[in-house]
């Protein structure tokens, strides 16, 4: 038929214990939950994103094993990922909107980074 055996039993399951309707409204998709980092985590990532926005992957995760925050490269590429800014033009954007959103004061170094969005 064309199936695994493991399937064909996972879907017999199904249909036993919730009927046809299970078996239709099983998605396969499912998010892997245990491999994301905690929300202060992601929200420290997201935060120094926003600072120093021409950091790349490995710089932020260096930085920020000095602040006690220890997240691999692979895990800032992650989390820019899921925030839509995983290139150094979309985290320039997201600094000009937080800047338009809250009139935060730039530092040197974001002041420096949003002048090269020209160039882009």
């Amino acid at each position: 038929m064309g199936v695994s055996r493991d399937t064909l039993y996972r879907y017999q399951e199904l249909v036993k214990t919730g009927g046809i309707d299970a078996l239709i409204n099983h998605s396969l998709i499912t998010p892997n939950m245990k491999n994301r980092v905690d929300n202060e985590t992601e929200q420290v990532v997201l935060k120094y994103v926003i600072d120093f926005p021409a950091h790349g992957q490995a710089r932020t995760s260096n930085e920020l094993r000095t602040l006690e925050v220890f997240i691999s490269p692979s895990g800032v590429r992650s989390i820019w990922l899921r925030n839509d800014l995983e290139n150094f033009k979309k985290r320039l954007i997201a600094l000009e909107k937080k800047v338009s959103e809250n009139g935060i004061i730039l530092t040197d170094d974001q002041v420096a980074a949003l002048q090269l969005i020209k160039f882009f």
